[in-house]
């Protein structure tokens, strides 16, 4: 199938999504060194998820190219299927395969946001906007959301990384912005594109969204973004899940310090009196 739109959005779309898969791939191979693995069960789960993902990415790769997301006035879209059906893949695997928890706790939080720069990819919605491709009711929201967010990723996650004060008010805040871009991006995406539920740019249908090479942003990039903020906000619930916990025990020790500080006045004093 030919895609459609201008000559430098495939080789945009495959180059981009080709080093998201890598720095993906790079980034689970440096967990599993930090978790303590034995060697060989390192290495088998790495070639485990490198298979999931690079699976994941050439399944979309081809039902996009072969047409099977393209929008039609006349059949219901097809794009939802490849939206939610690797998120709730993820989320399954997330509870049913410890190792997989493991990575997740392993990878330190400021990857797990910072990787997401790649958002800053969205800017090829607006380029396409202004070429004329694609409609304002989607483009502008979905590219500068986007655009916002990827630019916001490392500032971010840097700022968890040393601590800075309010970072993880920050962090939380940078999520829920993410999400709520990923949300906007795709209901926009939806209501413009080619369907019997078009509501939006009726006179300019979203045609290049389902179509190969960009459905790839909807099927591959986004759900893989909406793991990233999920695993985020585990890793942030589980440390207030910690601090908690904690919070009896320090209670405790500063008990028994100040009743140690309090004998240890008391025989001072004891001692002055005899003395």
């Amino acid at each position: 199938m030919n895609h459609l739109g201008p000559s430098y959005l495939l080789p945009e779309i495959l180059i981009g999504t080709v080093a998201v898969v890598a720095t993906m791939l790079f980034g689970v191979y440096r967990a599993l060194s930090r978790a303590g693995l034995p060697v060989r069960d390192r290495s088998r789960t790495f070639w485990s998820i490198s298979a999931l993902l690079v699976t994941w990415f050439f399944a979309a790769l081809l039902l996009s190219w072969s047409g099977f997301y393209q929008g039609s006035p006349f059949r219901i879209p097809t794009i939802p299927v490849g939206l939610l059906i690797p998120i709730a893949a993820g989320v399954v695997l997330f509870w049913r395969w410890p190792l997989l928890r493991r990575i997740v706790e392993a990878v330190p939080q400021s990857w797990i946001v910072s990787v997401q720069a790649y958002r800053v990819e969205g800017l090829i919605f607006l380029t396409l906007y202004a070429g004329g491709w694609l409609p304002s009711a989607f483009a502008w929201p979905a590219g500068v959301g986007d655009v916002i967010v990827g630019l916001l990723a490392p500032v971010v996650g840097v700022a968890y990384l040393r601590g800075v004060r309010g970072s993880t008010g920050s962090l939380w805040a940078w999520n829920l912005l993410g999400i709520a871009d990923l949300v906007v991006a795709v209901t926009t995406g939806f209501l413009t594109s080619p369907s019997p539920l078009q509501l939006l740019a009726l006179d300019r249908p979203n045609e290049l969204v389902t179509s190969f090479p960009l459905a790839m942003i909807p099927v591959f990039l986004v759900p893989l973004s909406v793991l990233l903020h999920l695993a985020s906000w585990q890793k942030l619930r589980q440390i207030r899940r910690e601090t908690r916990d904690l919070k009896p025990l320090l209670t405790d020790r500063e008990h028994c310090v100040k009743i140690e500080s309090a004998k240890n006045e008391a025989s001072e004093r004891v001692y002055k009196i005899a003395k």
